[in-house]
């Protein structure tokens, strides 16, 4: 199948070249992230890992608050902006132009976060189901809008791992929602077929294995398999150890046409562009 590769998506009135991928490097403000490595809560530890995400090649910087591990402890909506308040205010006293996108499915945090603190991104986990009004609100707020395919919440996702035709059933979803999205008059949007989020082990290869199929739907492709259970469950080792892995799935996307790429280790995902880009132009 021919990929087709969108070139921008408008940041702030920018346009953001993904005709390159681009690399989103992953801000932990929760205390229980999966991956222990990945936790910032000083602002001393805020600022080093957003030079270190820019340093290494990042474009933008992925700031979460809530974890969607699937024994995470659930939080409610204030302690969740108020994690994400203090972060983000650090970030933009240091960084000003950085490219921040946030990963809430509360409509209302997105929101704050946007109009009080210039994210330029919205990261849905749920794709607007458990919230509904996260649709309108990107509407109104007009920013990039990840939508990643997930069934039930963070804390049963993996009750509902049940799919008679997982591609069939994953396409349908986006093939909806995007059509919501579009009468809303929302164009920035961007997929992720959301790996670990009520999937098996099975499941994730079977994604990534039809990976390029998803360029059907004409937009940006997001990848994030940075560490997750798919890598070390099937090597029987831990998300410390699971690097190797996730930069061995990353270049698999990345050959199949992947736009962004959301990690924990960013310079190891640049070099994997840049070594997919060096075999890509000999391609036809």
């Amino acid at each position: 199948m021919k990929v087709i590769k969108p070139k921008y998506i408008n940041v702030k009135g920018q346009l953001l070249d993904l005709s390159t991928p681009q690399v989103m490097g992953i801000l932990n403000l929760t205390p229980d992230s999966f991956y222990a490595d990945s936790r910032v809560q000083t602002e001393a530890q805020i600022v080093e890992r957003v030079q270190q995400i820019l340093a290494q090649g990042g474009s933008m910087i992925d700031v979460g608050a809530y974890s969607s591990r699937p024994d995470g402890v659930d939080i409610a909506d204030d302690e969740e902006m108020q994690r994400l308040s203090t972060g983000l205010a650090i970030i933009n006293r240091h960084f000003p132009d950085a490219i921040i996108s946030v990963d809430t499915f509360r409509a209302s945090v997105a929101e704050r976060c946007v109009q009080e603190h210039g994210v330029a991104i919205v990261n849905d986990i749920s794709g607007g189901e458990l919230d509904k009004h996260m649709f309108a609100t990107i509407a109104k707020l007009q920013v990039p809008y990840i939508m990643m395919h997930m069934k039930g919440t963070p804390q049963t996702m993996q009750q509902h791992t049940d799919y008679d035709n997982l591609l069939r059933e994953v396409f349908l979803y986006f093939a909806n929602k995007i059509s919501q999205l579009h009468q809303l008059g929302v164009n920035d949007i961007i997929l992720d077929p959301g790996f670990g989020f009520a999937k098996t082990i099975e499941h994730n290869y079977e994604l990534m294995a039809h990976l390029e199929d998803f360029h059907l739907f004409e937009l940006p492709l997001l990848v994030g398999i940075s560490r997750k259970s798919m890598i070390y469950k099937l090597l029987g080792s831990t998300p410390a150890e699971a690097l190797n892995g996730t930069s061995v799935l990353n270049t698999a996307a990345l050959m199949k046409g992947a736009h962004i790429l959301r990690v924990h280790d960013v310079k190891e995902a640049v070099e994997a562009i840049r070594i997919t880009n060096a075999i890509k132009q000999y391609q036809p």
